[in-house]
């Protein structure tokens, strides 16, 4: 069981340094340099330097939000990429690709069908579907070490692909899933925006089990009874990529 999760961290780590690499060759090669746009609310910084909306963005800025704070960067036709509070990503981009490196927070994704976009993670790599245009999000905020390394991926339109090692999970539009392993001791399990963590029933006897449940049908009833009408929502606003400029 270990060997499997040790092949496994290492084909994803193999797999993550070919894109990077792969892309730094074409990055090279590519004709002048791609920019893009950055747009920020609250503390953001960019290298290490604070930075303002309407800045100018260079392929391999690594973006860092604080508290309460976000930044988009706009590549045009290419698409988009959203930061949000308390993240760090480092992105690289050419005329026809969207590269990330997420290692804290989350990240919404929109790409323009044609432009390859791939995501890694301390655990993953995230694939989109180049073939059509995709808007997803990919979220490490409750893995904070290695042992609890965990990532979650919501896809809004489009389709694309969870791969750790040589295991593919496709994520089509309106699903969600999540990979790597909550339940060790003081791990916090990723969850769904919008949802409530799982009640421990460990060591409940029955009866302590049942009035869980009985208080929970309780409240349910008493929200119906009472006419709420505030839906909880679920994941984040849609982002639509427009095929030109």
């Amino acid at each position: 069981m270990l060997g499997t999760k040790l092949i496994r961290k290492s084909l994803t780590l193999l797999t993550a340094v070919a894109v990077w690499s792969a892309f730094s060759m074409i990055a090279l090669a590519a004709p002048g340099d791609v920019m893009g746009e950055i747009t920020v609310t609250g503390q953001v910084s960019v290298n290490g330097q604070a930075v303002v909306s309407n800045s100018t963005l260079t392929s391999g800025s690594t973006i860092v939000t604080g508290a309460n704070s976000s930044a988009i960067v706009s590549l045009g036709k290419n698409g988009r990429v959203e930061i949000l509070s308390d993240s760090s990503a480092t992105l690289r981009f050419t005329d026809n690709s969207i590269v990330g490196m997420l290692t804290a927070g989350k990240v919404r994704v929109s790409n323009a069908a044609g432009v390859g976009t791939t995501i890694t993670t301390r655990n993953a790599t995230i694939i989109a579907d180049a073939g059509q245009a995709n808007v997803f999000g990919v979220d490490v905020g409750c893995g904070d070490e290695d042992r609890c390394a965990q990532t979650y991926v919501e896809t809004t339109s489009g389709l694309v692909t969870l791969r750790n090692g040589s295991t593919d999970k496709q994520v089509a539009a309106g699903t969600d899933t999540t990979f790597g392993n909550p339940s060790q001791t003081g791990c916090k399990p990723c969850l769904r925006p919008g949802s409530a963590a799982p009640v421990a029933t460990a060591g409940l006897g029955a009866g302590a089990i049942a009035a869980i449940l009985l208080a929970a049908a309780g409240a349910v009833g008493a929200a119906v009874f009472l006419g709420s009408d505030n839906p909880t929502e679920v994941g984040g606003g849609a982002i639509i990529v427009s095929p030109s400029r």
